[in-house]
């Protein structure tokens, strides 16, 4: 058939030649590459293509600190040293004997005069011993009901949160002292019933952690800050400096009726005995008792030898006469605490009851401990439960409930008056003290306002 001529390989070869195209023909190959190569095509072209970087000469300079290029401002010198870390309002307090001027002498010299003058005159007149018995508690209970907050018996009296307060045992005039966390000590006149009656002094650098009128000679106020033990004296008119250390001081009380001894503790935990007769400003005796820390101590009523010292979980008795500067051991120790203890006090009369204050929310009277919120968070100084110095078996302490009141328990645990006044007291009220004669309660808040019952 035309191929007759070639020999029968190259017929086969053309043969399969033959067949190959017609397979090839029918996958129609071009077709599919045709379409692929459209497909490829489409897709790339949706893709933006990246702008390329400006160079370096088209972008505007760059602002760079001349702080960091330690190069001085134009007409605008470097500071040579940074300022006090101490603000400007609350200078630094010099060591030695301060004048007793108010804040606002220069404003109000006559009116600072007649409270101090006040002052004076309660002081001389000896006030007859409180009535330390027991009386009946529906009786008390009674007492308690009658005494009220009025609208002129709120001030200000401080500028920061109450830290400490004294309240004179004159029974003609209430006349209280209230120290701050900025070291400022605020006397105010409440019995005068006018805006001039509280004058701020500032005799401490650091807050005011400890105040009590001298026993002996209320024309004597001893205030303890972190640094220094003062006795402000009116009849001086001087701030004097009793004690200073460099390790930061947490309470005091005194060790004698005529208030020339003192025990001292120490946050650090050391406790210090101070007399203020020998000349110096150094402690008698330097005393480690095993404490952590130590936030409160108190001397029993009776057996002045005595003293309560309240730590970290620690609340334990010892007796000043055998202290020693290593070693000491406890006379007895109250356990169950938990957590930090804030205070704890003997009982005014006998000694035989401890109240104590711990941050596991429990009030402890040795054994009698009872539910008390006292979770104060750190705006708010911590509660201290006192004794009332007029009953053996009650005790005073703040309260977080609402409506804000101080509570006062008696040592069963059980709540036997709480002092409210939902118009008048909004605030909570931490640290409290208590007339030695008279049904009069001073409650303090952590904005420095005082409210007198």
């Amino acid at each position: 058939d035309g191929y007759s001529h070639l020999s029968a390989y190259e017929r086969k070869r053309l043969k399969n030649i033959t067949e190959n195209a017609k397979f090839f023909a029918a996958l129609k190959l071009h077709e599919s590459a045709a379409r692929l190569n459209q497909l490829t095509t489409k897709r790339r072209s949706n893709v933006t293509k990246r702008a390329k970087p400006k160079k370096a000469e088209d972008e505007p300079a760059r602002r760079r600190s001349m702080r960091l290029l330690r190069v001085e401002p134009l007409d605008v010198p470097l500071m040579e040293s940074f300022p006090p870390a101490v603000p400007e309002e609350y200078p630094q307090v010099p060591v030695g004997p301060l004048p007793m001027v108010p804040e606002d002498q220069a404003e109000n010299s006559k009116w600072t005069e007649a409270l101090l003058g006040t002052w004076m005159r309660i002081s001389e007149v000896k006030a007859e011993d409180a009535d330390k018995g027991t009386p009946d508690i529906k009786r008390y209970q009674e007492s308690l009901s009658r005494m009220v907050l009025s609208e002129e018996n709120i001030r200000k009296v401080v500028k920061a949160r109450v830290c400490s307060m004294a309240i004179h045992p004159s029974e003609s005039t209430i006349l209280v002292a209230a120290g701050d966390k900025w070291g400022h000590i605020g006397l105010w006149n409440v019995s005068c019933g006018t805006e001039e009656g509280a004058h701020i002094f500032i005799p401490h650098s650091f807050q005011v952690n400890c105040m009590h009128f001298s026993p002996c000679n209320p024309a004597q106020l001893l205030s303890l800050s972190n640094d220094s033990l003062r006795c402000g004296d009116v009849t001086k008119a001087v701030f004097d400096e009793i004690c200073r250390s460099e390790d930061t001081f947490s309470c005091f009380d005194f060790l004698e009726e005529n208030a020339c001894t003192a025990i001292v503790s120490h946050w650090g935990g050391e406790v210090a005995v101070v007399d203020r007769r020998t000349p110096g400003l150094s402690p008698e005796l330097s005393v480690d008792i095993g404490f952590k820390r130590t936030r409160t101590v108190h001397v029993h009523p009776v057996n002045r030898h005595y003293f309560l010292a309240a730590g970290s979980v620690d609340v334990c008795v010892f007796d000043v006469r055998y202290l020693k500067a290593k070693g000491n051991k406890p006379l007895s120790s109250l356990t169950g605490h938990t957590k930090s203890v804030a205070s704890a006090y003997f009982s005014p009369v006998t000694g035989s009851r401890v109240v104590t204050v711990c941050a596991d929310d429990k009030l402890r009277m040795l054994l009698f401990p009872c539910r008390h919120n006292n979770n104060t968070g750190r705006w708010l100084t911590r509660f201290r439960a006192i004794w009332d110095p007029k009953q053996e078996h009650c005790f005073l302490v703040g309260s977080m409930a609402q409506p804000r009141q101080i509570q006062l328990f008696q040592d069963t645990g059980n709540l036997l008056h709480s002092f409210c006044n939902v118009d008048l007291l909004s605030s909570v009220c931490s640290i409290n003290v208590l007339h030695p004669s008279q049904n009069i309660l001073v409650g303090g808040n952590s904005s420095g306002r005082l409210h007198v019952f």
